[in-house]
C-alpha cells in the first residue's frame, strides 16, 4: 500500500485517526484502517459461507441413526411405506406416510435439501415434525429422493421430482388420496426444484403429472438464477450451475415464470443475507402475473425452518393458514 492510499485509509476511519494522533507507526494505523473498512463486508462473507456450507451439509447421523428401511417411532395410527419406485435408479424412490383411514385426503409432497449432492427421504429433520403434525389430522406425507449431482443437473432433478409427483398421483387414490390435491413441498435445494416446477407447468405436464393446489418453498436463496450466477456467490452454486447463461435461464425459476402460478408460500431466514431478498423479487413478479404468492420472513437459522415446521406453534399456525386457504378439505383437516 503507497502513501497516498494510507492516508486515505487514515482519513476513511476514524479509529485509525485517532491512532495516528498517539504516533502509532503508520504500517499499523493502516491495518487498523483496512480492518476497520472491511469488517462488514468480511462479516457478511462468512455468513455466506456458513449459509452454503448449512445448504450443502446435511446431518448424516439424522439418517444413520436409524437403520435402513427401519421405522422411527410413528404417532398412533399412522403407517409408512417405504422406497415406492418412480423409475429404475435407487435413487429414485419415495416413501409414503398415510393416516389411519385416509379417504380423499390432501398430499403434502416433501423434497429434500442437501446442496443438490446429498440429503436423503427419511431423515428425520425432513420428515418427523411434519408426520407428527400432519398426518394424524388426516393429510398424507410423501418425502421424495431424487438423483444428485455431480451425475444429474439440476433440470433433471427437478424432472426426477416431477416424474415422482406423477407416480404419486397415479397412484393416490389406491392409498386414500386425491390426486388433484397435491401441495409441493421443498427444503433448500428442494424448495428450489419445487419453484421451479411451480413456475414452469410444462415441466409437469412433459412427466404426465397434473396442476397441484400450492407450493410451500422452505428457505431457498436461489429464485433468479441469472441475478444471483451474474454476483459473487457461494461455490456450490457453481458446482450445479455452472457457467453457461442458458442453463442458469432454464433451471431460473424467476425466468421460467411466464404467466399466473398456483398460490406459493415463500418462507425464508432473517438470518441469511440473500433468502428473503431473493424471495420478495420472485413473489413480486408473480404478484405481477396475477399469481398468489407470499412471504414469511422468520428469525431461524436455514436448518431451523425445516427442522421447526410442526413443531414450532407459531410457525406452524402460518403454513397452516396457508394450506386452508388451498383447498375446502385442507381447511376441514386443519380447522382451528
Amino acid at each position: 500500500m503507497n502513501r497516498s492510499n494510507c492516508r486515505a485509509a487514515l482519513h476513511a476511519a476514524p479509529t485509525a485517526r485517532a491512532a495516528w494522533r498517539r504516533g502509532v507507526p503508520l504500517l499499523l494505523v493502516t491495518l487498523l484502517a483496512w480492518q476497520s473498512a472491511n469488517a462488514g463486508s468480511l462479516r457478511e462473507r462468512i455468513a455466506e459461507r456458513r449459509a452454503a456450507r448449512a445448504e450443502q451439509n446435511v446431518p448424516e447421523r439424522e439418517a444413520a441413526s436409524t437403520p435402513e428401511g427401519a421405522s422411527r417411532a410413528l404417532p398412533a395410527g399412522v403407517t409408512v411405506r417405504r422406497d415406492l419406485s418412480y423409475g429404475r435408479d435407487p435413487r429414485q424412490r419415495y416413501d409414503l406416510y398415510l393416516p389411519p383411514r385416509a379417504q380423499d385426503a390432501p398430499v403434502l409432497f416433501m423434497v429434500h435439501g442437501g446442496g443438490r449432492k446429498r440429503g436423503d427421504k427419511a431423515m428425520a429433520s425432513v420428515v418427523d415434525p411434519k408426520v407428527a403434525h400432519w398426518v394424524p389430522q388426516g393429510v398424507i406425507l410423501v418425502s421424495v429422493n431424487y438423483r444428485m449431482l455431480p451425475e444429474t443437473p439440476p433440470l433433471e432433478q427437478a424432472r426426477d421430482v416431477a416424474r415422482a409427483l406423477a407416480a404419486a398421483q397415479a397412484q393416490a387414490s389406491s392409498w386414500g388420496g386425491a390426486r388433484g390435491k397435491f401441495v409441493l413441498v421443498g427444503h433448500s435445494a428442494g424448495a428450489h426444484l419445487v419453484t421451479l416446477l411451480a413456475a414452469s407447468p410444462s415441466l409437469l405436464r412433459n412427466a404426465g403429472a397434473a396442476p397441484v393446489l400450492g407450493t410451500i418453498a422452505l428457505d431457498s436463496a436461489i429464485y433468479d438464477v441469472e441475478q444471483v450466477m451474474r454476483a459473487p456467490h457461494a461455490r456450490l452454486y457453481d458446482d450445479a450451475f455452472g457457467a453457461d447463461p442458458k442453463l442458469w435461464a432454464d433451471v431460473s425459476p424467476y425466468r421460467q415464470l411466464e404467466g399466473a402460478m398456483a398460490p406459493l408460500l415463500a418462507v425464508c431466514s432473517a438470518q441469511r443475507k440473500a433468502a428473503c431478498p431473493q424471495a420478495q423479487h420472485f413473489t413480486a413478479k408473480a404478484q405481477s402475473l396475477d399469481g398468489r404468492a407470499q412471504v414469511l420472513a422468520l428469525d431461524m437459522s436455514h436448518r431451523e425452518i425445516n427442522l421447526l415446521l410442526g413443531q414450532d406453534a407459531a410457525y406452524t399456525r402460518e403454513v397452516d393458514q396457508f394450506l386452508r386457504s388451498l383447498d375446502t378439505r385442507l381447511a376441514q383437516l386443519l380447522a382451528l
